[in-house]
């Protein structure tokens, strides 16, 4: 019997919803990630101002979270900026 459509090709990561892309660069990486962040923590701080009591403070840990995390995100955006790791990158 023929078959139309041939069978898609095998997944490499079995059991994963999402993966990334092997070929997306670091800062393209890095980018994304802080544009999520900024976003988790703009929401989350909107929710801490429609809510009381312990869910406003679990909505405002989660912000302050989302912004530690940005935080190091910046930094390892500037790592990868200065003219040293670029140097390392070059070898």
């Amino acid at each position: 019997m023929f078959k139309v459509t041939p069978n898609p090709p095998p997944s490499p990561r079995k059991g994963h919803l999402f993966t990334v892309s092997p070929d997306i660069d670091t800062e393209a990486l890095l980018a994304n990630a802080s544009e999520d962040l900024l976003s988790i923590s703009a929401i989350a701080a909107d929710l801490a101002d429609d809510v009381e009591g312990s869910r406003r403070s679990v909505a405002l840990a989660l912000s302050r979270m989302a912004d530690g995390v940005q935080l190091l995100v910046e930094r390892a955006w500037d790592h990868l900026e200065s003219p040293q790791m670029q140097a390392r990158a070059e070898v």
